[in-house]
């Protein structure tokens, strides 16, 4: 998808950010229920502007959100990747990579010289996918998850920017 346009998170993109997390959902990466029908995607603590959106032909195909790991000023210097959700219909043409490209940009525009993420260990294109943007495992939460009855590891990711 060569057309494909990153652009900030707005609020107008509630709806259609709910339509994707709900239609994507799955235990290969979320370890939340299954969002409800006409949940709302923003709230206080996920607001548009921790978000990055990609377009293809004027359809919402994926979004990230990046955000600070906490609010301690002693790691203000990390951003944390906390989702990341490409449609069935844009996978595979460069979207998840697009994104994450973007993302890093925010961060090192934000000051930031480190980016984390957790994935879960049983999600491999999302690992591989990771570390080819050179993210390497940097801890292992075993069977931290229990998943439609399967333990799931919790693996932590960083690079430095």
């Amino acid at each position: 998808m060569s057309d494909t346009r990153i652009r900030p998170g707005q609020l107008s993109d509630d709806a259609a950010l709910t339509a994707l997390d709900h239609a994507t959902w799955s235990h290969l990466h979320a370890v939340q229920p299954r969002p409800a029908p006409g949940a709302r995607f923003f709230d206080f603590t996920h607001t548009p502007d921790a978000y990055l959106v990609a377009e293809n032909d004027g359809r919402l195909a994926g979004y990230i959100r990046l955000a600070p790991p906490s609010p301690l000023a002693c790691n203000a210097h990390v951003r944390q990747i906390q989702g990341l959700a490409v449609h069935i219909w844009a996978r595979r043409c460069g979207v998840a990579r697009a994104l994450l490209d973007a993302a890093l940009d925010e961060a090192r525009r934000q000051g930031a010289t480190r980016v984390t993420l957790r994935v879960l260990g049983h999600n491999a294109p999302a690992r591989r996918l990771y570390e080819s943007l050179g993210f390497a495992v940097e801890g292992v939460l075993p069977g931290e998850f229990l998943l439609d009855g399967e333990c799931v590891d919790d693996v932590l990711m960083g690079r430095s920017l």
